[in-house]
């Protein structure tokens, strides 16, 4: 049957002549570059154009550890309390139905629509000793939240708060619940429903997750600033040490910094394709002999008693 010319012309846009697809990967390719890679190749070029010991200075002062320090503390902290809120609040949308659901899901894209500017300066509203709602009870209790690690901590997870959820919630509709179902048709109770077989399921949509939330924790700058008073060897985490750098005219120390930075992030990066790859070749096994004459094992699932007829 011969093939009309609306369907060759289709095949030809999903398939494409050589010439289609090599200028899509040109423009694919171009954009990626112009984007990504040629910038971030340009600020590893600042930062080592005036030589290795002024960009190795620069990012080994006091100032400058105490900073990297208290980037890292930020991601130990908001990160972990930002998954479980993540996963709890993903299974709660998908799985549960009850009044305010679609409130509490359009609540969580907040961070994303709202300035961080104006989520630092809520937080002050919200904990300033002097005037905030419960900053007074809380100075007076002798807790400081504003212009020290807690509120900056507070800002952190408030940024990178949507991450985990928008990841978790697509794998949570797409597997279902007939494997949860199952489980507890069978005898589970809902931890060990949830360790075994939720949590299993949606692992790398976690994971996914988990990265996004700590690339936006590792550069959150906005809402981090409002917060914590810039002050320096206290609460100033790295982007603030960035763009001290830059306002002092340091501009080889503000890329050694930036390279400082990138360095972090790709580490995250690196550790989860590790992690994948890992889990993908124990999901994967030993190969099984197949060759003539070999002994494949079986897996007896059934109980040790034999089961009467």
């Amino acid at each position: 049957m011969a093939v009309s010319a609306t369907d060759s012309g289709a095949r030809n846009i999903v398939d494409g002549g050589r010439a289609a697809r090599y200028g899509l990967r040109t423009v694919a390719l171009g954009y990626l570059g112009l984007l990504l890679v040629i910038p971030v190749a340009l600020i590893f070029y600042k930062a080592f154009e005036d030589g290795f010991a002024v960009a190795w200075e620069a990012v080994t002062t006091p100032e400058a550890q105490h900073a990297i320090y208290l980037t890292v503390l930020m991601v130990v902290i908001s990160i972990p309390i930002t998954t479980v809120f993540g996963i709890a609040a993903a299974l709660v949308i998908v799985r549960q139905r009850f009044r305010g659901r679609a409130l509490l899901n359009a609540a969580i894209d907040m961070p994303f629509a709202i300035s961080p500017v104006v989520i630092g300066l809520s937080l002050v509203l919200l904990y300033g000793s002097r005037d905030g709602w419960f900053g007074q009870d809380l100075a007076a209790a002798g807790i400081e939240v504003i212009f020290t690690p807690v509120g900056m901590a507070l800002a952190t997870m408030f940024v990178a708060l949507p991450f985990v959820v928008r990841e978790v919630i697509p794998v949570l509709q797409e597997i279902g619940d007939d494997q949860e179902q199952a489980a507890s048709t069978l005898g589970a109770g809902p931890w060990q429903t949830f360790w075994r077989i939720t949590l299993p399921s949606i692992r790398w949509g976690v994971t996914y997750g988990v990265v996004l939330a700590t690339a936006r924790a590792l550069g959150e700058f906005g809402a981090v600033a409002v917060v914590s008073g810039r002050i320096s060897g206290s609460t100033e985490t790295m982007p603030l040490y960035l763009r001290r750098l830059f306002d002092t005219f340091n501009v080889s120390g503000a890329y050694a910094a930036a390279v400082v930075l990138a360095l972090l992030a790709l580490t995250v990066l690196f550790a989860m394709n590790f992690i994948q790859r890992r889990d993908r070749a124990i999901l994967a096994g030993p190969s099984v002999a197949t060759e003539p004459g070999a002994v494949v094992p079986h897996l007896d699932v059934t109980d040790d008693k034999e089961n009467p007829r």
